[in-house]
C-alpha cells in the first residue's frame, strides 16, 4: 500500500443516480443498495473522470494510503462484466407506460393560451442581460417537467420568465457559469427550480445552488419536485449564502 489519489463517495449526498457509474471507465464503482460504492480501490486510478458527472457534487479525491491501483486486475475485471453496472438501471431510462391509465380526454374545442413571455427559453441561448430577466421571477426548469404536467403554463408558467435545461445530458459547468451571471446581473425577484424525480433531474438543484454561489449573491429559491406522473410530490425552500446552506421545512 501507498499514499496516493482515490475516490471518496460522501453516501449521505449520493442519490444513486449512476452518473458516476458509466462515468468510470474501469468499473470502479457500482450502485449498491441505491448508493454509489467504490467496489474496489485496485480497479480506481484516482484521476478523477467521475467527478465531474456527479450532480450532487458527492464525489472527491482523498490522498491517502491505499491499495495500488492493479492495471491487469481492472482489465479482467472490465472482461468479466462488460457493461459497467449490469443490475442497475437508471431510473431516468427506466420504461413506464400510461396509456391504460390515460383520463379521459377533453372534448372541448378551447385551446388554453400559452403563458410564454420570452424566447428563447433554453439556458444555453438566452442572454445574461435580457430585459425580460430583470427583477423577474424567474423558473429554472427541467426538459421533462413540461411534458410530465398537464397544468404547467397555468401553475407555474404564468408570469414568470423561464430557462429550461437537463441537467443529465447538457454541460452543467456551463450552466452554472450563465445562470450566475443571470443571477449577478439581473436583481431577480424570485428563484423557483423545478425538475423531475428521476435522481439525475436533481442536478438542477445543485446547479442552481453551485451558480448562486459562485455569483457571491445571498439568496433562497424554491425546489419543486414533480413525479413521473406530473404531480408535484414536494416543494421545499433552499437558502444559499457564501459560507452556508440551509434548507427550510418542506412546504406544505
Amino acid at each position: 500500500m501507498s499514499v496516493r489519489n482515490i475516490v471518496r463517495i460522501d453516501e449521505e449526498k449520493c442519490t444513486g443516480c449512476g452518473q458516476c457509474v458509466t462515468a468510470c471507465a474501469e468499473g470502479a464503482i457500482k450502485i449498491i443498495n441505491g448508493k454509489a460504492r467504490l467496489v474496489s480501490e485496485s480497479y480506481c486510478d484516482g484521476l478523477g473522470a467521475c467527478l465531474g458527472h456527479c450532480p450532487e457534487g458527492a464525489i472527491t479525491i482523498d490522498q491517502r494510503e491505499a491499495v495500488e491501483f492493479d492495471e491487469e486486475a481492472t482489465k479482467a475485471h472490465l472482461t468479466a462484466e462488460p457493461s459497467p453496472c449490469p443490475a442497475f438501471i437508471c431510473p431516468g431510462l427506466a420504461s413506464h407506460d400510461y396509456r391504460a391509465a390515460r383520463p379521459v380526454e377533453d372534448t372541448t374545442d378551447v385551446a388554453s393560451p400559452s403563458q410564454l413571455t420570452q424566447w428563447p427559453v433554453q439556458l444555453k441561448l438566452v442572454s445574461p442581460n435580457a430585459s425580460y430577466f430583470v427583477g423577474a421571477d424567474l423558473l429554472l426548469v427541467a426538459d421533462c417537467v413540461p411534458f410530465a404536467m398537464g397544468d404547467f403554463h397555468r401553475r407555474f408558467l404564468k408570469g414568470h420568465g423561464v430557462a429550461v435545461g437537463c441537467p443529465k445530458l447538457d454541460d452543467a459547468q456551463f450552466y452554472i457559469g450563465k445562470l450566475s451571471q443571470i443571477v449577478r446581473s439581473a436583481n431577480l425577484h424570485s428563484l423557483t427550480v423545478i425538475h423531475m424525480e428521476v435522481p439525475c433531474c436533481s442536478g438542477l438543484t445543485y446547479i442552481a445552488r453551485e451558480a448562486i454561489l459562485a455569483a457571491g449573491t445571498p439568496m433562497h429559491f424554491d425546489d419543486v419536485t414533480i413525479s413521473i406522473r406530473g404531480d408535484v410530490i414536494r416543494s421545499r425552500t433552499v437558502h444559499v449564502d457564501r459560507t452556508v446552506e440551509t434548507e427550510a421545512v418542506d412546504h406544505a
